[in-house]
């Protein structure tokens, strides 16, 4: 039977003694190599990196991440059910860029769904034992507690959106006023006298951001926005569908409707050809995300682009950043949006 190269691990795999002996250096002066502290000298670092490369010593993840209180996982949270999840082109968006972000690290990520005030209380007690470095929060509402417990835990977390617009907790958005503006200039650019606007919910600060870009829109263009003109939704297509026929029915001269996502303006879409109008002929269309539903729609619908994968990058470089430096630079970062005009107005 072979034996095991002197002071190589049961298994043969070189070992953290083996490196430091070949460099010449102390155990403790590997593990700071490692980890990556600035306690090292270059030319220690040079010494230990190239006797790691010489020995094909791979570092044991779980021992470094013990060693460094640090569990290598982040938590994605969404506080919605399911259904949202996954019908909602958004919250895809934004998991494929925390997941491209994460891909050259050593991170696990842990989707985690909230529904109710037990699942979100079982979270926090999750979070308190140390099971992740750092949350993730997607579509926070207004009078969600959970950012804030996170933070008085210490545990460094960074959200999507905003729950106001003095929030103190990290997060990645976009200019939600500024892209609603820019999807009812463009409609009243188009001739369109009577534009109407489907709201997200009241709960929610972009949901109002952009209802209130819509009203700044109107105003700058000499029009008083008219409530009676604002139906609320709730970001799904159902929500949009039973907005659309509510305005209808108020107001059947409307022209023109903004919605504050495209998967509503899909479901007002549905209402309008139920009631017998066409778009853009009779109705002019525009939603907010730009998804790839916007460009399947018949016909094809003009959206207001958000960077959602960017977004999701973004707030994820944050958060790492945060994990390795313990939250030097708290970012607060508005990304902007632009209009994709389609046939649909």
């Amino acid at each position: 039977m072979a034996m095991a190269r002197r002071g190589a691990g049961r298994d043969g795999r070189p070992t953290l003694e083996q490196v430091a002996a070949r460099a010449g250096v102390g155990r403790g002066t590997v593990s700071r190599v490692i980890n990556g502290s600035p306690r090292v000298s270059d030319r220690t670092r040079a010494a230990v990196q190239q006797a790691i490369a010489d020995l094909g010593y791979v570092p044991h993840r779980a021992a470094r991440a013990l060693a460094a209180n640090r569990s290598d996982a982040i938590a994605l949270v969404v506080p919605e059910a399911e259904t949202r999840l996954f019908a909602e082109p958004f919250f895809s968006g934004v998991l494929r860029g925390v997941s491209a972000e994460l891909a050259d690290t050593d991170i696990q990520l842990l989707l985690t769904l909230i529904r109710t005030p037990k699942e979100r209380a079982r979270f926090a007690q999750y979070a308190a034992s140390h099971r992740v470095d750092g949350v993730l929060l997607v579509s926070v509402h207004g009078d969600d507690p959970l950012p804030d417990q996170l933070a008085e835990m210490g545990l460094p977390v960074v959200m999507t959106g905003r729950r106001s617009a003095d929030e103190p907790v990290p997060h990645v958005d976009c200019d939600n006023v500024g892209g609603a503006q820019l999807a009812v200039e463009h409609l009243l650019g188009r001739g369109r006298g009577t534009v109407a606007t489907i709201t997200g919910p009241s709960d929610m600060y972009v949901a109002r951001c952009r209802l209130d870009g819509y009203r700044e829109a109107l105003r700058a263009a000499g029009r008083e926005p008219a409530d009676e003109l604002v139906a609320r939704g709730d970001f799904t297509e159902e929500g949009g569908h039973a907005g659309m026929r509510e305005l209808i029915a108020r107001r059947p001269d409307l022209d023109a409707v903004f919605c504050a996502s495209d998967l509503m303006a899909i479901g007002a879409r549905r209402a309008l050809r139920e009631l017998g109008r066409g778009v853009p002929d009779d109705v002019a269309l525009v939603g907010f995300d730009d998804s790839a539903l916007a460009r399947h729609l018949d016909p094809p619908l003009t959206s207001v682009r958000q960077p959602i994968e960017g977004m999701g990058r973004a707030m994820t470089r944050a958060l790492l950043a945060e994990i390795s430096d313990g939250g030097s630079d708290r970012p607060r970062l508005v990304l902007p949006t632009e209009l994709v005009r389609r046939s649909s107005s």
